[in-house]
């Protein structure tokens, strides 16, 4: 399978006549590192370095459906450079950083680029799309397509009914807390977030929905956190199914189009051809802080939220109790007690967003392992400390 799978790529590069000769850096080192194994959880950081910029451009990997921005772009101003106590340069080579963005008081205060990566590139987003997907719910509600996130999930996907998630609410789904049996070992080739990508679909099925419906119960619903990357997933089917529309044409037509992103963004299929909303939107890291950008300033377009008068503060807030002090999830975001939040994805991306400070940092990274937080995990956070102090620093400075 290896073999064919290689030939097939070749096969294809020799069709385009001159493919290698006018193939851009980032295909040429993907051809050079082509990954075996669809499950990027089991490819080398070789691989990976190659395959996070062109994910989408893979077509015997994945397919995906084009994000379109629109006429406008949101202008990102430069400020003056953020004197931030750490060697940045360091930092982003332990964390095997491809792009950083620092944005304070809506200007760029800190854009640098690492792993051959730049401005112009697109990184995969891993699990930073899981607060893009969430977004959408809060859209849905206010166009009307979704009741309320008290609404049972399964009045909106009819193949749930009769399994774990037939009373499980839509608030439940985002919070994480539905009580449904599931392991999320990224080193683990047996746990359901390797597997559930793979599964045949039941005929006429979701591939999610058909994996998902079939998970045990461990604990009443509403009771019992456990990240869930299925679950995400599971949202996703559920925003399509209530607007008839791709997420990928939802996402352009509320927020990427009118807000003003830079480029067009892609978001990868499943094999049932909805987006893998859990996972794999592919954008610019000044894209990313853009969606940073969005959020703190109200979720607004043209002067008018896209989201209920209710929805920003507990989406962004501790629905659920992870274990970590001074931490929390809430609607597929990540929170803190300081009243930042984040949305993270596996092997180092990330949008962190503090309101108080006016603050987004948005980085995307290969870290070595899918997740450590004892090590690079730690060495973020101590990254968003620093530049907090900073901007702290240049108040206390001012107000002298």
């Amino acid at each position: 399978m290896k073999k064919w799978i290689f030939g097939v790529l070749l096969v294809i590069a020799s069709a385009a006549g001159g493919f290698w000769v006018s193939a851009d850096k980032d295909m040429k080192a993907l051809i050079s590192h082509l990954p075996t194994d669809a499950n990027v959880l089991f490819w080398s950081v070789e691989q990976r370095d190659a395959a996070f910029r062109t994910m989408d451009r893979i077509p015997i990997l994945a397919k995906a459906n084009v994000i379109a921005k629109g006429d406008s772009v949101y202008a990102l101003p430069k400020g003056t450079p953020l004197t931030i106590a750490t060697d940045v340069d360091a930092y982003m080579k332990a964390q095997r950083t491809a792009g950083l963005v620092i944005i304070q008081d809506g200007k760029v205060r800190m854009e640098k680029y690492g792993l051959d990566f730049g401005p112009e590139g697109k990184w995969t987003s891993f699990s930073v799309a899981k607060s893009f997907t969430s977004t959408l719910v809060g859209a849905a509600i206010k166009d009307g397509y979704i009741k309320s996130i008290d609404d049972k999930v399964s009045a909106y996907i009819p193949d749930l009914k009769g399994s774990a998630y037939d009373d499980v609410t839509i608030a439940q789904l985002l919070t994480m807390t539905s009580g449904v049996k599931w392991n999320e070992d990224y080193e683990d080739p047996k746990s359901d977030v390797a597997l559930f990508n793979a599964h045949k679909a039941e005929n006429g099925m979701d591939v999610t929905v058909s994996y998902m419906r079939n998970l045990p119960r461990e604990a009443p619903a509403g009771t019992k956190w456990v990240y869930k990357t299925g679950e995400t997933n599971l949202i996703g089917v559920l925003v399509s199914s209530a607007t008839k529309k791709t997420l990928s044409a939802y996402l352009s037509e509320k927020l990427w189009a009118p807000f003003g992103m830079e480029q067009d963004a892609s978001w990868l299929l499943g094999a049932s051809g909805h987006e893998i909303s859990g996972c794999c939107i592919q954008a610019s890291v000044r894209d990313y802080a853009r969606f940073g950008l969005f959020m703190l300033g109200g979720a607004k377009v043209n002067g008018t939220s896209i989201l209920p008068d209710n929805w920003i503060a507990p989406a962004t807030s501790k629905q659920a109790d992870i274990g970590m002090p001074g931490k929390g999830y809430g609607y597929q975001w990540w929170t803190y007690d300081d009243g930042s939040y984040a949305a993270q994805g596996i092997f180092g991306q990330g949008i962190f967003i503090d309101p108080k400070r006016n603050l987004v940092i948005a980085s995307n990274s290969n870290w070595p392992k899918a997740t450590d937080p004892n090590t690079v995990g730690v060495q973020r956070e101590a990254f968003y400390k620093a530049v907090q102090a900073a901007v702290d620093a240049e108040v206390t400075s001012r107000a002298k």
